[in-house]
């Protein structure tokens, strides 16, 4: 259900791999599926929350979705073989645990689970 001021949508950019092969990626990775508008644009619809990280130290530069896992070491491997690059091995953190990768398209995503 749609909330007024409440987070709804996330748009990540493209232009660093092909769309074709960021579906692709998403779709073996984490079983996303797609709805196409044109020949440029693509969206999902896989559920979203936020927060914001005031150490300068673990901020990222850029936002950072994160997506969360059963599983963590199999959809680290989920990754790996659907093309992405970890860029940041399984850690602990207040909560639970995660890593970082980066998709074909050179945008980083976080993967946690407790």
């Amino acid at each position: 259900m749609k909330q007024p001021g409440k987070l709804d949508y996330l748009e990540m950019p493209a232009t660093g791999g092909t769309l074709d092969r960021l579906k692709a990626f998403y779709s073996a990775a984490f079983a996303w599926s797609f709805t196409d508008y044109g020949p440029t644009y693509s969206v999902f619809a896989e559920g979203l929350d936020g927060g914001f990280q005031a150490d300068a130290a673990e901020a990222p530069a850029k936002p950072l979705p994160v997506l969360y896992s059963d599983n963590l070491e199999e959809t680290l491997r989920a990754v790996e073989s659907a093309g992405g690059t970890i860029v940041r091995r399984i850690f602990s953190f207040p909560g639970g645990r995660r890593f970082h990768f980066v998709d074909p398209a050179g945008n980083e995503l976080a993967v946690w689970s407790h």
